[in-house]
């Protein structure tokens, strides 16, 4: 016989502390005395979101240079230094930020943390390790141009937000922003946005919090510069209306399908019932756009939704791929999920599963020094409340049937959803006409207009 589930646990986000040195950086100390390591963040108001127009892709390019080497050494010589003391060490950028990481045991952390120090502070930039990195980006570019997914995802972007916004093209450059990219842009973007007024240093771990306080002051202490200016970024759709876009892919035996619009921005108050609703519209695998286009019509192997959470609006957008031939009839399910989640008050079974399995699965996400260290970032980036961690369950539980219902109606918009499907149109364009979701047009692989 099965064990009935127990009642659940409380949860308590490990302690954490806030101080600000002198020079304006930030430092979180969170001790957490399991295992003998600590996790470093370093995260700078320096990502993507920031970039000026046509050098898009110098956020992630600057963040990954980091460790391609400093005035005192090669970055051979800083991969194998990390490698020497077992640290995983890595430096990237998304839309929000840049962040440099690290984890380490304890006995090598004071010189470990030196090296993380000249790594963020004495970059060289070297010419031939960035020809190399924007040389691995324009392969991936040119894969994605090649593969439908990767091509349905950027075109999304593109249709959906208006063209002047930095949503409208990819987080990572496109060809022409990453070739045009050299060493000095590289320079003059870190020089103008690494600066210790606005980034946070967050270490988690063995370690406690004067003795993090003492290392960031000795390490850091010396960094200087004025804040970086405040990053505004638009995130102005393209149209307020419904409409259909079809990327030619010919004789393509599958559809890539992507509907959506712009979201919600991450500190959005209702957040938490805009969760539920993604949840049971496509979040979970129990989710009602899933098990539409799985279970019950075969569609697909699997159809997912989701809010793309940033300090701006990001977008809202359901994915899935399928045959050719049932490419409209997916896109009329998902349009019909779509509306039926704002009609109808999503029944409490319904409801608590989802809340269930968000609950459930919170505490799970904050196991190791690094998903700690991750959660604090994030804590940072988005100015959120210290007791986020420790609320986040209870903001769950708290959510209603009637909360979803009215965040579904107020921020899933039917009139402006964009229908982006990459495939063949000699197939694919009638049927989809069909449907009245919006004009139908036809773009090339390179987003240009047929007709």
């Amino acid at each position: 016989m099965r064990p009935q589930a127990g009642p659940p646990r409380d949860y308590r986000f490990p302690f954490f502390e806030r101080i600000t040195l002198d020079n304006g950086l930030g430092v979180i100390v969170a001790p957490v005395h399991k295992l003998p390591i600590v996790s470093a963040a370093l995260v700078v108001d320096a990502g993507a979101a920031a970039e000026s127009p046509g050098a898009e892709g110098v956020a992630q390019l600057t963040a990954r240079m980091l460790l391609e080497g400093t005035r005192k050494r090669s970055g051979d010589d800083v991969s194998e230094q990390f490698e020497r003391w077992g640290a995983a060490v890595g430096a990237t950028a998304d839309w929000d930020a840049a962040m440099l990481s690290m984890t380490v045991l304890v006995p090598h952390l004071e010189e470990a943390m030196a090296l993380f120090a000249e790594v963020l502070l004495e970059p060289a930039f070297p010419e031939r390790e960035l020809s190399r990195i924007k040389s691995e980006r324009l392969a991936e570019l040119l894969q994605l141009r090649t593969e439908p997914r990767g091509l349905a995802d950027e075109m999304f972007t593109r249709f959906v937000y208006d063209a002047s916004s930095r949503y409208a093209r990819p987080e990572a450059g496109d060809v022409a922003s990453v070739t045009s990219v050299d060493r000095a842009s590289v320079e003059r973007f870190y020089q103008a946005r690494y600066r210790p007024k606005g980034a946070t240093l967050i270490l988690v771990g063995d370690i406690n919090v004067a003795a993090g306080v003492a290392l960031a002051q000795q390490l850091l202490g010396g960094w200087s510069g004025a804040a970086a200016p405040a990053t505004v970024v638009s995130d102005r759709p393209a149209r307020t209306t419904h409409a259909v876009h079809i990327v030619r892919k010919d004789d393509a035996p599958q559809s890539e399908i992507r509907v959506g619009h712009v979201g919600l921005p991450r500190r959005h108050p209702d957040y938490f019932p805009a969760l539920i609703v993604n949840a049971l519209l496509g979040g979970l695998f129990s989710s009602r756009i899933n098990l539409n286009l799985r279970e019950v019509h075969a569609y697909t192997y699997g159809a997912h939704s989701s809010f793309d959470w940033r300090k701006a609006a990001g977008p809202f957008v359901v994915s899935t791929a399928v045959k050719s031939d049932v490419t409209a009839d997916a896109a009329k399910e998902i349009l019909l999920e779509i509306s039926r989640i704002r009609a109808d008050a999503v029944s409490e079974d319904e409801l608590t599963l989802a809340t269930s399995y968000l609950d459930g699965v919170f505490p799970i996400r904050y196991e190791t020094t690094d998903s700690i260290a991750r959660g604090l970032a994030a804590l940072t980036i988005y100015e959120l409340p210290n007791d986020y961690f420790d609320s986040y369950r209870a903001n769950i539980r708290r959510v209603t049937a009637m909360d979803v219902l009215h965040a579904a109606d107020k921020y899933l918009h039917p009139d402006q959803l964009q229908l982006v499907v990459v495939g063949d149109p000699t197939v694919i364009s009638a049927p989809l006409a069909a449907l009245d979701a919006g004009p139908v047009s036809v773009y090339d692989a390179d987003g240009r207009p047929e007709r």
